[in-house]
């Protein structure tokens, strides 16, 4: 790589937002015909660092070159009339228009001043064959699977002819036969002379088709290693920063009394059909699977967010079925749902308030509410759960890991019978995943029920006791602990 000049140089960049500062001088290099993946936990600063170089995001110092000259985007479209094209994990594509429309958005070819919609939909029809992806481009992207939708999404970054392509979780949907075709056009882009970074949390894929692995951790470039097949206990320890034995506390040794049991569970949609597992007192349950496998929408409905088509949730062997989440809450069933912003506080009230909202009962007297009740009530919870925050602070000046924390506080202030975690470390800082991690395990010591799902395998292996694996909105298996690895877990995920 040293006689050839990088596509893409990086020296000392840099990003801030107010004093939170997120990216640390960062210097890389990209060169043709090579992938170059960018790892680390959520919140490294991968996906910032990727939206400088696309143009969504600028730079707060720092400079970058291109072929050579200087470069620096103003928007996503200077980057790609330079010749850099980046593919973003959440769907952007728009329902209402074909498939054609959607790869030429923004760049419609034209002839005579009008759209020449015959070329259009030709070129989309060959990058969609360069996928095997047979379907007419002239058909509305609504109502195509997330799967198809993150195919159509690949092709359209074919179509811009790019000198450097950003794969953000590329294969996060697809399925086993749509990953080999990506990873097809993978090497012919390579052979092309293309460059690409890729970013996944599948560290297998990271293995097969990666030439050099940058690791990053809290905004700052720690470690980089010269080839792809990288051990992975030694990438995810560099993603880390510690041993990996160090980061998951001891798991208790559960009851061999039943909480929770699920009987035949049916989504109307057909997210996930007939699951059928059972829970034990102080037991850390874990729930695997890539993406679309039908986690989240399986405990949404355990705990009464989402609809059941059929089966039924039993409690100490009581039918519980709940039809709404105030159902669930009432027999001590709770949820810290996947989107703590969205679902789980409420940003712009107090950290005291969102840890009230949840024990109104508690704390009124006689049907009144004071603002110093709620303030003595969250004191407690506060300091129990160590929010690095005071009452009266606002939830949305928090960091992620705080405001996680607030979550659970104000769920296990009702001393519920199980809590179910969705992704309880997504976007959540390092340092604060192993305080998160004791808070996991300490519930489990205390006697409470707890089922975790998460996407980092790491994490899902790390604490739970047992592990029931989904596929395709199935229930593919459960495995012991002590035959739970990262391979056994990923050829269930992926039957």
């Amino acid at each position: 790589m040293t006689n050839r000049s990088p596509l893409l140089s990086l020296r000392g960049i840099q990003k801030s937002y107010g004093p939170i500062k997120v990216l640390h001088g960062v210097d890389l290099d990209i060169y043709p015909g090579e992938v170059v993946a960018l790892l680390g936990e959520n919140g490294a600063g991968k996906s910032t660092l990727s939206n400088i170089i696309s143009g969504t995001v600028q730079p707060s110092a720092g400079e970058m070159t291109w072929l050579g000259k200087p470069y620096a985007p103003a928007n996503p479209r200077a980057a790609m009339d330079e010749g850099v094209g980046m593919i973003h994990q959440e769907l952007k594509l728009l329902p209402k228009l074909s498939i054609a429309e959607n790869v030429f958005v923004g760049r419609y070819p034209m002839k005579s001043g009008r759209l020449d919609r015959r070329a259009m939909e030709e070129r989309a029809r060959a990058g969609l064959q360069r996928l095997g992806l047979d379907v007419s481009p002239d058909r509305l992207v609504e109502g195509l699977s997330t799967g198809r939708q993150q195919l159509i999404e690949i092709a359209k970054a074919l179509t811009l002819n790019a000198r450097l392509l950003i794969l953000d979780e590329p294969t996060a949907a697809l399925g086993s036969e749509e990953t080999q075709l990506l990873f097809h056009q993978i090497e012919r882009l390579k052979a092309e002379g293309v460059g690409i970074i890729y970013i996944s949390h599948r560290l297998e894929e990271i293995r097969r088709i990666t030439d050099r692995i940058v690791v990053m951790r809290d905004g700052a470039k720690v470690q980089e290693f010269d080839r792809g097949d990288v051990p992975i206990r030694t990438i995810v320890e560099a993603m880390v920063g510690r041993s990996l034995e160090r980061m998951f506390p001891t798991l208790p040794t559960p009851t061999d009394e039943v909480t929770l049991e699920v009987r035949g569970l049916s989504a109307p949609s057909k997210a996930f059909r007939d699951i059928n597992f059972s829970v034990r007192k102080g037991e850390v349950f874990g729930i695997a699977g890539l993406m679309g496998a039908g986690r989240t929408e399986l405990v949404r409905a355990i705990t009464g967010a989402d609809p059941i088509a059929s089966g039924e949730v039993l409690l100490h062997g009581k039918p519980v079925t709940p039809r709404s989440p105030i159902d669930a809450i009432r027999n001590g069933i709770v949820l810290v749902p996947e989107d703590r912003k969205l679902q789980g506080v409420v940003l712009d009230h107090s950290i005291a308030e969102n840890i009230g909202y949840a024990n109104l009962g508690e704390i009124s007297r006689n049907g009144w509410i004071s603002s110093r009740r709620i303030r003595e009530f969250a004191e407690d919870y506060i300091k129990r759960f160590g929010v690095k925050g005071r009452g009266g602070q606002n939830a949305g000046e928090l960091s992620g890991g705080n405001q996680q924390k607030v979550v659970l506080a104000k769920w296990l202030a009702r001393k519920p019978q199980v809590v179910v975690l969705d992704e309880p470390t997504r976007g959540i800082d390092v340092g604060a995943r192993s305080s998160i991690y004791d808070l996991i395990v300490g519930l489990a010591r205390e006697g409470v029920t707890v089922i975790v799902v998460s996407s980092d395998l790491e994490e899902v292996l790390g604490v739970s006791s047992r592990i029931m694996v989904m596929a395709q909105g199935k229930q593919a298996g459960i495995l012991n602990r002590e035959d739970a690895n990262d391979v056994s877990v990923m050829e269930l995920a992926t039957l």
